[in-house]
């Protein structure tokens, strides 16, 4: 792997270690590893050999198996109320709280630039970790060994879910109605990213309360941005 400037990306025994202590697994092709664990600021021209690959299949990885063990876990529960519950589990904000309590940003390779400006602390770029690392651990071990690490790290999440959570842009919408506010205006800001890996940037906004997200779908993002807005406004 190699960075912008052509100069090979080492690899670091001792954070590849840490990396499969925390997932579980002792990779037989650590490239994989390597790759999941290097942000796109450290990564070749146009982000080859980024973790944006490795994350496109974890995200599909991880939504097979929280649908799974959702299914498993609820037996009496239809879709409408099994959805909220996978939304929440999978989105941003649930994986950057798992890379937070794991410390999986210290394990990023990241260009020195971005590490100064702060990108290991960046919710969505831990979320994209999380996803990548998963990626890589199915790739190089198959789907056990990923929803092993998944229920792991997501156990106290989902025996948190006593009842399914609201869709946050229909809670966000309740919260404006009952203050007899307008509806939430969502905009799209930017579309950015290769076909295989898209980027979406929306905002939303309820009275002068605004925020933004960015997620691999435009759906996804305004999910996120509602999530994020009702963070930061009063219940």
């Amino acid at each position: 792997m190699r960075d912008p400037l052509g100069a090979d990306v080492p690899h670091d025994p001792v954070t590849s270690a840490a990396a499969e202590t925390l997932l579980g697994h002792k990779f037989r092709r650590p490239a994989l590893l390597t790759e999941a664990l290097t942000h796109r600021s450290a990564a070749g021209a146009k982000g080859h050999g980024s973790n944006e690959r490795l994350e496109f299949i974890g995200d599909r990885v991880l939504g097979l198996v929280v649908a799974e063990w959702l299914i498993e876990r609820f037996p009496a529960e239809q879709e409408g109320k099994l959805g909220p519950r996978l939304a929440a589990l999978v989105s941003k904000p649930a994986l950057a709280a798992i890379a937070e309590t794991h410390g999986v940003g210290d394990l990023l390779t990241v260009a020195a630039g971005e590490a100064r400006r702060g990108v290991r602390l960046q919710p969505n770029v831990l979320a994209d970790a999380v996803e990548a690392m998963i990626g890589a651990l199915y790739l190089d071990a198959g789907l056990a060994p990923a929803r092993a690490f998944i229920r792991r790290v997501l156990a106290g999440a989902v025996e948190a879910q006593a009842a399914p959570p609201k869709d946050p842009k229909t809670a966000l919408q309740e919260w404006a109605l009952k203050r007899a506010l307008p509806l939430p205006r969502y905009e799209l800001l930017e579309q950015s990213g290769p076909s295989h890996a898209p980027r979406f940037v929306v905002s939303v906004r309820v009275g002068e309360a605004s925020a933004t997200a960015m997620a691999g779908a435009k759906r996804a993002a305004e999910q996120q941005a509602a999530q994020t807005l009702l963070e930061r406004l009063p219940p």
